[in-house]
């Protein structure tokens, strides 16, 4: 099955966008893959998110309660 292709309106750095036209990249297909990918990144971290959150929470808490376990190793 064939996604519906839609048009939209991009603004991109002119120097990028010159250089592409130079190697006669197609702007359209290079702009979504780079979406795919960045929508693809940013479920993979809402999982993450979603998975972890009491582990992160828990450890919060822990720090909020105890303070850094090894903060006497600290530099700064």
């Amino acid at each position: 099955m064939t996604a519906v292709r839609r048009p939209a309106n991009l603004t991109l750095d002119g120097d990028l966008l010159d250089e592409a036209r130079a190697l006669n990249i197609n702007l359209s297909r290079a702009a979504e893959s780079g979406i795919a990918r960045a929508v693809a990144a940013e479920k993979a971290a809402r999982r993450w998110a979603e998975e972890n959150a009491d582990v992160v929470r828990s450890n919060n808490e822990f720090v909020a309660r105890h303070g850094l376990p090894l903060r006497k190793y600290r530099s700064f």
